[in-house]
């Protein structure tokens, strides 16, 4: 951290749905910080209830870069943090941190789901360091570690609390529109269409839960060898900014093509959902009509959402686009094949193999080296809690403000020995 006396200036962007953004300053304001969020939306402002160090942008998109350069000139601004680099707004405010000399801290889901985040500097997901380092250097900056591994969750921590706190956030962007005539929201619906699918996803839980447990109970007893596709949402900024895919349909047909080339007959191919699917993207018709496309009548099944680890139990390989699931795929020493850029597709990891030669004959991955890798996360950009459970914030606070106020980033500062205390065997609900 810096000298007692040396003054941090941290101007926050967007943040995730619900208050953690809010809680973080707090606790960055005890630490001497000086701190204030630009708030785009009703949404933002809502969740920051500190109206004097809350600065609203109404202006045209167009009006952005300027605006933020005069609030870092005016205000003196040393640190950027924000929610994800890729949305226009924070894309920007990047680009300008990086010229301003300021130092960005990223938040992001976290890489090892579901009882961790992602705390990175500079950028995530294909812009993150760790892109660009090899297994041999993770290696070399473990040298001074010795603490054990814990065990991959099976379990999505706060699922509720996200869609929640989702619905809420639009709801408030709907109703408190008038106020930001010129915001638009970084994904294709508006912001209507957004809650509306919030409401719908709240309202089908039970029976989504219904056809989940059916679906799984049909894979269970059918005996059959199966290959799992882990699916993302198709607005997702991962499967958006980091795949060669546009639609998922076009990565739905490039599966089942390969499958029905590749996979020998008596093989099945499972889709799982991403647990918060809200049914934008049609993925479960889509299923179906590449089915009978491609003469799978029988051997594809989808499911939608729920635990993971029963899937991998029985599962043969893996096929993803850069879905952080595929970290417990790994974990479970099971063949994979990622289609986009991940932080893990090392080829340590991740089969080279085509699609066709992998449902095929799936070459497995080094578990060893995937093991000293995920201890390097869990050791770096890994935090134990989440933003959205009571419970899950307060785990973040007792670690992730220290990290903001280290010289280093958490990947310098693990091969420097100067890492903060981890916690890393506490398991939040």
């Amino acid at each position: 951290m810096l000298p007692r006396g040396t003054e941090r200036r941290f101007l926050f962007l967007q943040g995730p749905h619900g208050p953690w953004f809010f809680q973080l300053a707090q606790m960055l304001r005890r630490a001497s910080c000086q701190v204030w969020r630009v708030g785009f939306n009703a949404g933002d402002e809502a969740f920051w209830r500190d109206r004097a160090t809350y600065i609203p942008f109404r202006a045209q998109p167009e009006a952005w870069p300027a605006t933020l350069s005069h609030i870092i000139d005016e205000k003196q601004i040393t640190d950027l943090v924000i929610y994800g680099d890729t949305r226009p707004v924070h894309a920007a405010a990047v680009q300008i941190a990086r010229e301003r000399g300021l130092t960005v801290h990223v938040f992001e889901e976290g890489y090892l789901r579901p009882h961790w985040i992602t705390y990175e500097r500079g950028g995530s997901n294909g812009h993150s360091r760790l892109m660009d380092l090899g297994v041999d250097e993770m290696a070399r900056a473990l040298e001074r570690s010795d603490t054990d591994l814990p065990d991959a969750p099976a379990r999505w921590g706060d699922t509720r609390q996200h869609i929640f706190y989702g619905a809420l956030y639009h709801w408030l962007v709907l109703t408190g529109g008038w106020r930001y005539p010129n915001f638009r929201p970084h994904r294709a619906l508006t912001v209507r269409q957004e809650f509306r699918l919030y409401l719908r996803r709240l309202a089908t839980l039970p029976f989504h839960a219904i056809d989940r447990m059916i679906a799984s109970h049909r894979i269970a007893r059918g005996g059959f060898p199966y290959h799992l596709v882990l699916l993302q949402l198709e607005h997702d900024s991962s499967f958006q900014a980091h795949s060669p895919f546009a639609t998922m349909t076009e990565f739905l047909d490039c599966v089942t093509d390969a499958f029905a080339k590749g996979a020998p007959g008596h093989h099945h191919l499972v889709f799982k959902a991403h647990p918060l699917e809200d049914g934008r993207a049609p993925v479960a018709a889509e299923i179906r009509r590449l089915a009978r496309l491609h003469g799978l009548q029988g051997r594809v099944h989808f499911v939608r959402g729920g635990k993971l680890a029963r899937l991998l139990n029985q599962a043969r390989s893996a096929v993803t686009v850069n879905s952080t699931a595929a970290q417990q795929v790994l974990w479970r020493g099971l063949p994979l094949k990622a289609l986009g850029q991940a932080i893990y597709s090392k080829p340590e990891f991740v089969s080279d193999q085509s699609l066709i030669e992998f449902f095929a004959n799936p070459a497995r991955p080094d578990s060893r080296a995937y093991r000293l890798f995920r201890h390097f996360l869990l050791e770096t950009s890994q935090v134990p809690g989440g933003f959205y459970s009571a419970r899950g914030r307060r785990a973040l606070l007792r670690q992730v403000v220290d990290m903001l106020l280290m010289q280093h980033d958490p990947y310098d500062a693990l091969s420097k020995g100067q890492s903060p205390p981890r916690q890393l065997l506490r398991i939040v609900k």
